[in-house]
């Protein structure tokens, strides 16, 4: 689907460069979506309506639609393509892939610690999440002030949490080499930012600090 959508483009340079362009932009189903309708309309692809009673599609006409913003459904009628007698060829693909998703209460507060209550989505192969910097993305629906709903794309394009391990001399020979993390206690990311809370909860910053220190006969006191 990826490759279809770029005539003209056919070396190997070319098509690899846009497929990275693509994987950069498609971090999640629903940014995969969006980028496969932004090109295929630049391909000269029509948007169609599921709730339309009838689409009325023209011979040589290009189309596509799409559903809960994270599926695609891309066509080309043929210039002879017949009712009856005419068939169809058909290429799937998924726009998910294995991931922690946040659940939807997800803050969680572990040992005075922020983190990210996830569920493991998919059959990850979920040691390459640790010790890596990560960040969140997806869907969030809003709330209007006419109580409509709305949904917005979201993409924080900096690294803001992550999943660390132990120390290699706090896990056994055994377990070093069969890693099986617990999703559940395990999986959980550590946000970036609740460390900085915790350091700024007592003095936040552009506070100036400064420790005098007095003796006396009951011995020393220390005043900040």
């Amino acid at each position: 689907l990826v490759v279809s959508l770029f005539p003209g483009r056919w070396t190997m340079g070319a098509s690899t460069e846009d497929f990275v362009s693509f994987m950069n932009r498609a971090w999640t189903a629903f940014h995969a979506v969006e980028e496969c309708a932004s090109r295929l309309e630049a391909a000269g692809f029509v948007k169609l309506d599921e709730k339309e009673p009838k689409w009325g599609l023209q011979k040589n006409g290009k189309y596509y639609f799409t559903r809960n913003e994270s599926s695609l459904v891309a066509f080309v009628v043929g210039g002879r393509y017949d009712p009856d007698t005419s068939g169809a060829v058909v290429i799937g693909a998924h726009t998910d892939s294995p991931c922690p998703k946040l659940k939807p209460r997800s803050f969680l507060e572990k040992g005075g610690n922020a983190m990210l209550g996830v569920v493991g989505y998919g059959g990850g192969l979920w040691h390459t999440w640790f010790d890596r910097d990560l960040t969140v993305a997806g869907r969030a629906l809003l709330k209007r002030d006419d109580n409509r709903l709305v949904s917005k794309l979201v993409k924080v394009e900096r690294p803001i949490c992550r999943v660390s391990t132990l120390a290699i001399h706090l896990l056994s020979a055994d377990e070093r080499a069969a890693f099986k993390p617990n999703l559940q206690n395990h999986l959980p990311p550590m946000l970036a930012s609740g460390v900085r809370d915790q350091l700024w909860k007592k003095d936040p910053p552009g506070t100036t600090t400064t420790t005098t220190t007095t003796k006396g006969g009951g011995g020393e006191k220390n005043n900040k």
